[in-house]
């Protein structure tokens, strides 16, 4: 029984503490059009109605320059069917609320200069309380008196959150869009390279085909990284922000411009290069519409750190900037087993999880690290928003999107760490010619995954980390492909499934005799092959060996 009393109360208490968003709708007297404000209020004071039109529109007393906290404070005639707007501070939100109610208002506004909290009070005082009362920022209420004139009414509601936004559509699209293209082209051209039969003249191209190969040392520096700097991001966000953002907009012009080029390299005048100079960089003679294609990616990014708290239109740059950017890293960052994949995707899954659920019980403001990052805290002075997330504006109109999160947002991490996955699915697809059954899996798995972090964003109403159900989907599916295939031995090592590209050696230094019989260049490529197989040679990974390697092999053989 005594359990039972303090989870009511327990329950009582949260209630209490966390309020509700509302909206206060402004507008003249004589004019019908108005605007939203976002409200912080207490139902247990007094609820408001859910829509617009059920709303009774009162005439607004500014009392900003008092808080309401004496008889004195009150004007002759009191506040009869008013809202007086007064200060926050130095008494509580009982005695605001009970002076108003004593002198004829229907409801009171009270002006916060600090974070809005919920107006609390007790059992007692909220039976005798029958207006309703609401929290309103400081900034707002200095934009109502810029907008509206002195005549201004306000309607205040409450209207229900939407199960789901249709925002999430469009998060859903790009996301899935991104992992599937970036896992198709990064395997498709890794192919490309491997098969390669001539090299090619333009030095450039081969470094933007070189990728990096991911080691568990790697893995484990690189997630040891990922704490530190989420933890020195929210101690001190306001200081390293801005290094976040010059960083983004560095690496972001550069995936641009990898995801551009092999489209711009097509066109006919491309060919075209700088003239001889003995100029820095210059004197290379790059190609001009590789010059070109840099000057617009890098502008593409100073626009985009200029004008990005422009929320009507700034979040598509973003989210081109950051698709870009993704892209770029499947095609440069390679797993190359799946043993590897399974090591980066369970550490990571720890280590979201730790950081979206774990932390709220460590922190003194009982909020997570994660979220409190990725959403940018509340009481930053800069108020900047870490752009490493995709973002889509709320499409309902609803009191969280106008008063805490106008828009839904997706991390990177959320695409690239499954995104690899699907990589190493469509190049095992490739070099086993399996008709792509891994990588059409693998991303089916991860909008399912996707699916899922949607549905339970809208039970729980909190951010949600998408890798504790992108995780489990992707490898999990991939895991159950291969058993059925009966390839997890190779499926797990990348290794045992592809032959050795045999090469017979060439003496450049010789001139080729006129061949008379074909047979009799076979037995010695036989022989060749036959005398590496029988010294065992081992099978590698999905690993390929450049031109220049298989030279100096030559060249060694001779």
């Amino acid at each position: 029984m005594r359990v039972t009393e303090t989870l009511i109360w327990a329950a009582f208490i949260i209630q209490k503490v966390l309020g509700e968003y509302g909206m206060a709708h402004f507008s003249d007297k004589d004019k019908s059009k108005g605007k939203d404000y976002c409200i912080f209020f207490n139902s247990q004071w007094a609820r408001l109605p859910q829509d617009l039109s059920k709303a009774s529109h009162l005439q607004i007393y500014d009392l900003t320059t008092s808080v309401l906290c004496s008889p004195s404070d009150v004007p002759e005639g009191g506040f009869p069917n008013r809202i007086p707007m007064v200060m926050r501070g130095n008494c509580t939100f009982y005695e605001k609320v009970r002076l108003a109610q004593i002198n004829g208002a229907k409801g009171l506004l009270i002006v916060s200069k600090d974070r809005l909290t919920p107006p609390a009070g007790n059992r007692t005082q909220y039976e005798e309380i029958d207006i309703p009362v609401a929290l309103l920022s400081y900034s707002d209420m200095l934009d109502i008196s810029k907008t509206f004139g002195k005549l201004r009414l306000v309607a205040m509601y409450a209207p229900n959150e939407p199960v789901l936004d249709y925002n999430m559509v469009i998060i859903f699209l790009m996301a899935v869009g991104t992992v599937a293209v970036g896992g198709y082209w990064a395997g498709s051209r890794d192919n490309k390279k491997r098969y390669m039969k001539h090299k090619r003249d333009d030095g450039l191209e081969k470094q933007d085909e070189e990728t990096v190969d991911v080691t568990p040392i790697m893995i484990c520096v690189f997630v040891v990284m990922c704490c530190s700097m989420l933890v020195l991001l929210y101690f001190f966000y306001d200081r390293l922000a801005i290094w976040v953002i010059a960083i983004f907009c560095l690496a972001s012009s550069v995936g641009l411009h990898s995801c551009l080029w092999p489209f711009v390299r097509r066109l006919p005048f491309c060919k075209c290069r700088v003239p001889e100079n003995n100029l820095p960089y210059l004197h290379k003679r790059p190609q001009i519409c590789m010059l070109l294609l840099s000057a617009f990616c890098i502008s593409v990014s100073i626009t985009w750190m200029v004008f990005r708290n422009e929320d009507q239109w700034a979040w598509v740059l973003q989210d081109t900037l950051g698709i870009a950017f993704c892209l770029y890293m499947l095609k440069t960052v390679r797993l190359p087993t799946f043993k590897a994949c399974t090591l980066l995707l369970t550490v990571l899954f720890v280590y979201d999880v730790f950081f979206v659920f774990i932390t709220p019980y460590l922190t003194s403001s009982g909020e997570s690290i994660m979220v409190e990052v990725a959403a940018g805290p509340s009481d930053s002075s800069t108020h900047e928003k870490l752009p490493m997330v995709l973002k889509v504006p709320r499409l309902n109109s609803s009191p969280l999107a106008l008063c805490d999160r106008p828009f839904s947002l997706l991390g990177f991490g959320d695409i690239l760490v499954p995104g690899l996955l699907v990589v190493y699915c469509h190049r095992f697809d490739i070099l086993t010619q399996s008709s792509r059954i891994y990588f059409v899996a693998c991303t089916i798995a991860y909008g399912v995954g996707l699916l899922i972090t949607f549905v339970a964003l809208a039970v729980m109403q909190m951010g949600q980390p998408a890798l504790l159900y992108l995780v489990p989907c992707t490898l999990f599916t991939t895991l159950t492909v291969a058993l059925w295939r009966r390839e997890l031995p190779q499926f797990w090592t990348g290794s045992g499934f592809v032959p050795a590209l045999v090469l017979a050696p060439i003496n450049c230094t010789q001139t080729a005799a006129p061949q008379i019989d074909g047979s009799s260049t076979k037995p010695e490529a036989q022989t060749t092959e036959t005398t590496r197989q029988s010294n065992g040679s081992p099978q590698h990974p999905l690993q390929e060996t450049s031109p220049g390697e298989r030279d100096e092999e030559e060249k060694k053989s001779d």
